[in-house]
């Protein structure tokens, strides 16, 4: 599952003028002794109907352990819904791994919240099921 994270596309993400305020935060990686630049990421989960409940649960005890390990920066977080009715549920999360190769390296913990993921999303409309992309802020 690991493997879906280190995919590594740039692109540049427009953030809502609600999350500006994050952007000042993310400036310059916080130390942590590694010397890896931070990567922030826009992560699309496409949710089987019916697991959008429970995949909301997963990412938020894979954001709690993200947290509790120091392996992200507070902000920015964000996450949304598509909220196209009758359509299935697309959720996308966008945060800052204060070490961009922590997904290739990622601790059992962290690979434990993708495991519980899998059964919860699936591939739609040619992407996959999740789809990570590398962004940058833009103001």
């Amino acid at each position: 599952m690991h493997a879906i994270f280190a995919q590594r596309t740039i692109v540049a993400v427009a953030i809502a003028s609600t999350a500006a305020g994050l952007v000042s935060s993310v400036g310059a990686a916080r130390s942590t002794g590694r010397s890896a630049q931070p990567e922030t990421v826009m992560v699309t989960y496409r949710a089987k109907r019916g697991a959008e409940a429970e995949l909301a649960r997963v990412l938020a005890d894979h954001w709690a352990a993200a947290q509790r390990l120091q392996l992200v920066d507070s902000a920015p977080h964000l996450i949304v819904k598509s909220a196209d009715a009758g359509q299935p549920v697309d959720i996308v999360e966008i945060f800052t791994w204060r070490d961009g190769s922590t997904p290739d390296h990622a601790p059992p913990e962290i690979q434990a919240a993708w495991a519980r993921m899998a059964p919860l999303v699936e591939s739609r409309g040619g992407h996959p099921a999740i789809e990570p992309v590398e962004v940058s802020i833009v103001r």
